[in-house]
């Protein structure tokens, strides 16, 4: 389970890239039909686990006052459970990284930009949870430092250097899924509450389309790449790692999703015919080892 979610996150950049990288499809179009596929597949997980089903309450009559109140209470936080799914920030998070990542893909290729969104959340969550007080230790600092010079060094003007607009809108989406990832923690059923939270993101997504409407291009081949990240890669991907998270502890999951733009990579060199540079090597190097740096640092601290 592990195995093949990690193979969806990664392919979520590997189906992007060959959408966006030929023009099949505008930036606009892949998002929209990305988030709506991947809301109406997660709603039919839900409806087969019979999440969204609607509560039973027992038939039988029920005697006595307190056994009477017991059960409109407990019918009333069944309801508030079922009908306060997910966040309006969720939401927004969610498209702005979907977004984000389709516009930063018509100008990076595969493995940098599965880079420079994996570094982008993870140094998010780092930042904020020293803002929230959080006191990181030599090793989780040393981590921090060795992963922004790795991410200095892929960035600094060369011939080899990203697009500045692709780095600045993929670390944008970075951002807001390390939010949407730090509120997801909060969560006790993180399957339901990322359908919601896909479905709350539909208001922002016709905006957009109707925003863009006159700019828009689509071919089939475009159209079924942006269903299947949508449907399999984001939706079951997700599904998939709930699953796998079962298994797994907190350092193990942060461990193991280090290999996600290695695999991003290889996808790039094998689907997208693209070639790895040295710059960008060295780079994930650096920056993966940084991440690694704090994320063992964490595992100590916790012991």
């Amino acid at each position: 389970m592990t195995i093949l979610a990690l193979i969806a996150f990664a392919a979520n950049s590997v189906l992007c890239r060959l959408a966006l990288g030929d023009g099949s499809i505008d930036w606009v179009s892949f998002t929209v039909i990305r988030l709506l596929s991947g809301a109406l597949t997660l709603l039919l997980i839900l409806k087969i686990n019979g999440v969204l089903t609607k509560p039973r309450y027992p038939d039988a009559q029920v005697t006595g006052k307190n056994n009477q109140q017991s059960l409109i209470k407990q019918q009333q936080l069944m309801l508030k459970q079922h009908q306060s799914a997910g966040s309006w920030l969720g939401g927004v998070m969610l498209f702005v990284y979907a977004a984000s990542f389709s516009y930063a893909y018509t100008l990076l290729d595969t493995a940098t930009g599965a880079l420079i969104l994996f570094a982008s959340v993870q140094l998010t969550m780092i930042l904020l949870a020293i803002i929230k007080g959080v006191r990181l230790k030599l090793i989780e600092w040393l981590g921090v430092i060795t992963a922004f010079v790795g991410f200095v060094y892929l960035v600094v003007p060369d011939i080899n250097s990203p697009s500045m607009d692709g780095l600045l809108f993929m670390t944008i989406s970075g951002i807001a899924w390390g939010v949407y990832t730090l509120k997801g923690k909060q969560t006790t059923q993180p399957l339901r509450d990322t359908c919601a939270n896909f479905v709350r993101s539909i208001p922002l997504v016709l905006v957009l389309f109707l925003v863009s409407l006159g700019q828009l291009e689509l071919s089939d081949k475009g159209v079924w790449l942006a269903i299947i990240a949508g449907s399999v890669t984001s939706a079951m991907g997700y599904s998939i790692w709930y699953v796998a998270l079962n298994g797994l502890s907190a350092t193990k999951a942060a461990v193991v999703q280090l290999s996600v733009p290695v695999i991003a990579a290889f996808g790039g060199v094998i689907f997208v015919a693209e070639t790895l540079t040295s710059r960008l090597m060295i780079a994930s190097i650096v920056v993966l080892t940084g991440m690694l740096m704090v994320v063992l640092g964490k595992s100590q601290s916790k012991k």
